[in-house]
């Protein structure tokens, strides 16, 4: 007979870690239909959103200048293929994630009165991730 102790141990982390995970991810938004999280300030809500992005198709990162510092409040608009807008929000850290149905969409960011453009080819299996990055935001 194997002993369950190591199992229960086990199980009681794991049902203690998952609250926690949780309780770091900011609450999810909806616009338009879309539903998007927005944040990744300071490590623990950085390290729950790299790993909640798995759910989500499309995930966006945003950064400035030399060393790669984290940008926060930019303002994101995103359009499908059709040109009609499908989100417009400001992302409160550097990380949005953003449940888009599979198709093509054009991605605007803005900080500081500059403007940087991706198109990004979203699939069903999700996956994607895009990087904005300002050289040095004025």
């Amino acid at each position: 007979m194997k002993p369950r102790i190591p199992r229960l141990a086990g199980a009681l982390a794991l049902a203690l870690a998952l609250p926690a995970l949780a309780a770091a991810l900011p609450a999810p938004q909806t616009q338009n239909g879309i539903t998007y999280l927005s944040g990744g300030i300071g490590r623990d809500e950085a390290d729950a959103m790299k790993a909640e992005a798995k759910r989500y198709p499309l995930s966006i990162i945003l950064s400035e200048g030399r060393h790669d510092a984290y940008v926060a409040n930019a303002k994101l608009t995103i359009s499908g293929a059709d040109r009609k807008m499908v989100l417009d929000a400001v992302s409160v850290g550097p990380i949005m994630l953003v449940k888009l149905p599979a198709g093509r969409y054009s991605i605007s960011a803005m900080v500081g009165g500059e403007t940087l453009r991706r198109t990004v080819e979203v699939s069903e299996k999700g996956g994607r991730e895009i990087l904005f990055h300002w050289p040095k935001i004025a």
